[in-house]
Parts: C-alpha cells; sequence; structure tokens
C-alpha cells in the first residue's frame, strides 16, 4: 500500500474521524488516483483533522497542493495530487453522498493499514 495514502488514513484514524472511506479512482481519472472520505462530528474537529492530516505529511515530505473551503464549511478538500482528501460534517456528507456518486468503483480495503482496527 502506498505510503502516503497509509500515513493520511492513519492521521485520520488517530484524530477521530469517523467512517473513513478510500475509493480507488484510477480507472476513471488521469489527475488523481484515490478519493479518502471521512466523517468529523463537528465544524471543529474537521478543522482540526485537515490541520494533522496536512501536518503528518509535510514531516514525511508529502506537500499539500490546494485546500478548499473557509472557516464555515462543512466540508474541506485537500489535494495532494495523486490522493484527494474529502472530511465533511455527517449532514454534508449525507447531502452530497460521493460514495453512492462513485459506487461503482473499487473501495480498498484499510483494515491493512490500521491493523482491523476499522
Amino acid at each position: 500500500m502506498e505510503k502516503k495514502l497509509e500515513l493520511i488514513i492513519k492521521s485520520l484514524y488517530e484524530n477521530l474521524a469517523t467512517d473513513i472511506v478510500a475509493i480507488d479512482m484510477k480507472l476513471i481519472s488521469p489527475m488523481f488516483d484515490t478519493f479518502v472520505i471521512c466523517s468529523a462530528d463537528n465544524q471543529r474537529l474537521l478543522h482540526a483533522l485537515a490541520d494533522h492530516v496536512e501536518e503528518d505529511l509535510e514531516k514525511n515530505n508529502y506537500f499539500l497542493k490546494t485546500k478548499e473551503g473557509s472557516k464555515e464549511s462543512q466540508w474541506l478538500l485537500l489535494d495532494f495530487g495523486d490522493i484527494i482528501v474529502h472530511i465533511f460534517t455527517p449532514e454534508e456528507r449525507e447531502l452530497y453522498h460521493l460514495e453512492k456518486l462513485w459506487g461503482d468503483q473499487h473501495r480498498i480495503d484499510l483494515s491493512e493499514l490500521l491493523d482491523n482496527e476499522l
């Protein structure tokens, strides 16, 4: 499994993200390989998760290309080039339901990355 994806998943999990999903997008996107989608119970946690992921990846020489969303956002997008991370509040995630939109794409088994803790 790719090191960058492992770092992202572990950072999200360790910092209380819920319902973490990774979708393999290689067959349909020339711009990125993976979508990571997760939930944060509230807006404060949503922004803290984004900060933790960015910091953890920078420590390993992976850098954020762009970040979309504002302080008031219920959805943040972190673009790490080949991996796009979507962090939602539960209500916003239900509204956009990206998993359903991309439901025909392969989901990546994350249990190996977290020793079956997910």
